[in-house]
Formats: structure tokens, C-alpha cells, sequence
């Protein structure tokens, strides 16, 4: 009977740390998107403080990438969207290419400064006729990857629908054909291996903001 009653208390304790730290994590997304601003732009350096490629991380799940045809590979749009459908990756690069140095930091704890090319998400979704007064982008991606994101960081300066580092076509371990960089948030919301984007109204969970981890993710 003791016993019961320590196992009853021990699981109302861990509920109560667990609705501890949901009220936490959303009071941390909360101030992160007050003072997100648009026109605030991550840093950038110059090629000479440039990670060498010969060091360029891998990081993701543990399975590694996952197999598929890439020649038949294409972006699916839904959602919120005038023109929805699929884009080819030559569709993608009609849109102006932007190539920028800038930080990758995990929330492991490690960074690196690659050099990233591709075209700029908000370009594409004004391409598609995105409805960008939305208030949120979900990511999914072909190995069951899943991000959201809040809309104005979808659409900041920075954030590139990304196919190139180091000037050279993205490898499949790092993302080929098409991955999001966004470098005003942490790691784990620059999606790899990106198949469709959803626009819509409503929030949207994500693999590790499922888990935990915090649903903004600025730095």
C-alpha cells in the first residue's frame, strides 16, 4: 500500500514538472517571437573565417539520409496557396540565387560558418502565391522529418531554400536536392531533404518540438 501511494505521488510530481516545463517552453516562444524582427539579420563573414569543406558537419537522426529517386524529386505546395502543386528543383532556381556565409549552431552545442547558395523561401512563396499574412510554414521532408515554422521567419531575408555549399550542388547528407537554412534559429529548423511545404493557419507540432524542445528556436 506504502508503495502505491510513493508510485502515485512520484507520477503527480512528474506531471506537474512536465506542465513546469510546457509553461517554460512556451513562455520562452513567446518572448523569442517578441523580439524576432525581420529586419534584424544574423551575422555573416567572410570566406576567410569559413569552416573548411573539409570539415563541413554532418549532423541528423541516426539513420542517415534517406534513399530516393532524386531525378523524379520535386517540392509539393499546399495549404494557403494560389498555385498549389509540385515544383521541380529547375522551377525553384528560376527565382533570383543568394549565396551568404553565415552560422550553423546545433543546439548540441558545436557551429560551424558554411557557405550557403540558393534562393530566398520568401521569393518562392511570393512565387507561388503563397498567403503570407498565414501565420505558419510546415516542413516535411522524406526521411519523416517534420519543422514548423512562424511565418515572418519564413519570410526573412535570410532564410534560403537552399541546393549549394561551398558553391558546389548540396551532397544527399546534407540535404540534396533541397534543404532550409535559416540561420536566425537553431539547427534543428534548417529541414533537409524537403518535400512539401504546407502554409497554413494552424500551429503545427515538429519532430524534436514534439519532444521538447523549444517550438521558436531563435538565437
Amino acid at each position: 500500500m506504502q508503495s502505491a501511494g510513493l508510485a502515485l505521488l512520484a507520477a503527480c510530481s512528474e506531471e506537474k514538472r512536465d506542465a513546469f516545463l510546457h509553461q517554460g517552453q512556451l513562455f520562452n516562444d513567446k518572448v523569442q517571437s517578441a523580439v524576432f524582427s525581420e529586419s534584424r539579420l544574423a551575422p555573416t563573414y567572410p570566406d576567410s573565417d569559413l569552416t573548411p569543406e573539409s570539415q563541413f558537419r554532418v549532423n541528423g537522426k541516426d539513420n542517415g539520409p534517406p534513399q530516393f529517386d532524386r531525378a523524379v524529386w520535386n517540392l509539393e505546395l499546399a495549404g494557403l496557396v494560389k498555385h498549389p502543386g509540385r515544383y521541380s528543383l529547375d522551377q525553384v532556381k528560376l527565382m533570383p540565387r543568394h549565396v551568404q556565409n553565415v552560422r550553423h549552431v546545433c543546439v548540441e552545442g558545436w557551429s560551424m560558418i558554411p557557405k550557403w547558395g540558393g534562393v530566398r523561401l520568401s521569393d518562392f512563396l511570393k512565387w507561388v502565391g503563397a498567403d503570407l499574412t498565414a501565420k505558419y510554414l510546415f516542413a516535411e521532408c522524406a526521411d519523416q522529418y517534420y519543422v514548423p515554422y512562424d511565418m515572418p521567419s519564413a519570410l526573412h531575408s535570410q532564410t534560403l531554400l537552399c541546393y549549394e555549399a561551398y558553391n558546389k550542388p548540396l551532397t544527399l547528407e546534407h540535404g540534396a536536392p533541397l534543404r532550409i537554412v535559416m540561420p536566425t534559429k537553431l539547427g534543428y529548423k534548417s529541414a533537409k531533404w524537403v518535400t512539401r511545404l504546407t502554409v497554413t493557419n494552424s500551429k503545427p507540432g515538429g519532430y524534436w518540438e514534439d519532444q521538447g524542445y523549444d517550438w521558436f528556436g531563435g538565437i
